[in-house]
C-alpha cells in the first residue's frame, strides 16, 4: 500500500511539472497585446521605454515652463510631472538610458534608450526638445531616424 501511495505522489509530482512546463511555455509564445489603441510599441519592454520616454519628455516641457530652460540632468526633473526619483537610474531593465544636455540648457537636450540586444523586438530610440519619438531597428536611433507613429 505505501509503496502504491509513493507511486501515485510521483505521478501527481511529474504530472504537475508537466502541466507548468507547457503553460510556461505557451506563455512565451503570447504575441504582444498593444496597450492602447494606437500603440507603436512591438514588446512588452518597448512599450515600457516608451512610457519612460514620454514621461521624461513630459517632465521636460513642464520643467521649460517653470523655468525657462531645460533640465540638465535627470535629476533635475524628480517630482516634475510624473517623473520620480527611481526614474533617475539609466539601468531600464532591457533598456539604457543616455541624457545629454545641449551646451545652452534653452537650447535642449538629447534623450536615448538603447536595447542591450537589439532584435525585432528591440528597437532604439531616440528624443529631444520637440518632443518627436524616433525609432531604429538597425543601429542606435538618432534625429534622422523614422518618427514613431
Amino acid at each position: 500500500m505505501k509503496r502504491r501511495g509513493r507511486l501515485v505522489k510521483r505521478h501527481i509530482r511529474w504530472a504537475a511539472a508537466f502541466v507548468l512546463v507547457v503553460s510556461l511555455a505557451a506563455a512565451a509564445q503570447t504575441p504582444y497585446q498593444p496597450k492602447f489603441k494606437g500603440d507603436p510599441a512591438k514588446s512588452d519592454s518597448e512599450a515600457a521605454a516608451l512610457g519612460y520616454m514620454r514621461t521624461v519628455l513630459r517632465a521636460q516641457k513642464i520643467y521649460f515652463k517653470k523655468n525657462n530652460k531645460f533640465a540638465g540632468s535627470l535629476a533635475d526633473l524628480v517630482h516634475t510631472g510624473s517623473f520620480t526619483k527611481r526614474m533617475v537610474n539609466p539601468d531600464r531593465g532591457d533598456y539604457a538610458v543616455g541624457f545629454r544636455p545641449k551646451k545652452d540648457p534653452k537650447d535642449g537636450f538629447d534623450l536615448t534608450l538603447t536595447p542591450k540586444q537589439l532584435d525585432a523586438e528591440h528597437r532604439s530610440f531616440y528624443a529631444d526638445e520637440d518632443g518627436q519619438i524616433h525609432a531604429d531597428d538597425q543601429a542606435p536611433a538618432t534625429e534622422k531616424s523614422p518618427v514613431v507613429k
